[in-house]
């Protein structure tokens, strides 16, 4: 089974850790409102509040796959209190794609007001 992933950071093309999209179908960039991107230092986190919003790549991936970035993301499913960034469905031009949202306080973070990383 597929499903689609909206990334940004170091998931996108030209990031640290493209090479777990390897095998992925990639659809194309768009734009994600209802987000907001904050620069974490090595790595962004995004947050669901309202922005003009975050460039993002969308890719179709398999169950692997998912599971590979699930772990890179650091979500468990069965503990989201634990989990550093959380899944979440959002709407995109390719349809609704799977983002992970960062979930942890950013008070001491620069929000990145382009929305690109």
């Amino acid at each position: 089974m597929t499903q689609r992933v909206a990334v940004y950071g170091t998931l996108k093309r030209d990031g640290s850790n493209s090479k777990l999209l390897r095998g992925a179908t990639f659809l194309g960039e768009d734009w994600l409102t209802g987000v907001t991107l904050y620069d974490l230092g090595p790595y962004p986190g995004a947050l669901a509040e309202p922005s003009k919003g975050v460039k993002v790549e969308v890719f179709e991936v398999n169950d692997q796959t998912l599971g590979q970035l699930d772990r890179l993301e650091d979500f468990f499913p069965q503990a989201p209190e634990e989990s550093l960034y959380l899944r979440r469905e959002m709407p995109t031009q390719f349809g609704f794609a799977w983002v992970y949202i960062y979930n942890r306080p950013v008070a001491n973070h620069r929000r990145i007001a382009s929305g690109n990383w």
